[in-house]
């Protein structure tokens, strides 16, 4: 993974690269964080870097012309961005340690509640999530810990990978269930139902401004 190092984009005093190449260069198109309100306190979890293919634009010109505000309520849109055939990357920054565990769990119930609600849960799926909970159940999210999720464009597989202080080699596994793989991308890009109002906001305002271009 090739991180270029010019001009970071500051998210929550976390540095994202612009642009970050896999099989081709991705474009930071939409940044964000996770959070919660306790006792009106602002608790945040991690920071979140939305990466795409520009190419995705050729698939989003019926939006053109919209504002973002309209955008980010537009789950058609958000589908559109989901269903393209283009690499996806999520960088995902822990901003407050957190066991790997509850970040697992977490993810599993979202992802089984949206699978359950589309008539999808089923073995495999059931297996597919298991096999997500076990990849985390033993990491410790560190501050600045990474997970990413690669959604490579013309396959229904994802690559989770995990590193921390950035010592080590990313530890990876390939989740190869699509509706599995098709609901953490609902989870994250899923627009008003998204796990992150902050990054949909976001990714809706980069996108509506590249498309009037």
């Amino acid at each position: 993974m090739y991180l270029l190092e010019s001009e970071m984009v500051m998210v929550d005093d976390i540095p994202f690269p612009p642009q970050i190449t896999t099989t081709k260069p991705l474009s930071l198109l939409g940044h964000g964080i996770t959070d919660i309100e306790i006792h009106f306190l602002q608790i945040k979890f991690t920071a979140i870097g939305v990466y795409i293919d520009p190419v995705i634009l050729t698939h989003l010109q019926k939006w053109k012309g919209k504002s973002g505000t309209d955008l980010a309520e537009d789950d058609d849109f958000f589908d559109s961005i989901i269903s393209a055939p283009v690499d996806k990357y999520l960088r995902i920054v822990a901003i407050k340690e957190i066991k790997g565990s509850q970040y697992g769990v977490q993810l599993e119930s979202s992802v089984r509640d949206r699978l359950a609600a589309d008539d999808k849960y089923e073995e495999e799926e059931e297996a597919a999530l298991e096999q997500i909970v076990e990849f985390f159940q033993s990491k410790y999210f560190k501050k600045d810990s990474v997970i990413t999720f690669s959604f490579p464009a013309a396959s229904n597989f994802v690559e989770i990978g995990f590193s921390s202080e950035g010592k080590e080699e990313p530890k990876v596994i390939k989740v190869e269930n699509g509706n599995v793989v098709e609901m953490i991308k609902k989870w994250y890009l899923g627009g008003t139902t998204a796990y992150s109002p902050s990054t949909i906001s976001s990714l809706a305002n980069t996108l509506s401004l590249e498309l009037s271009k």
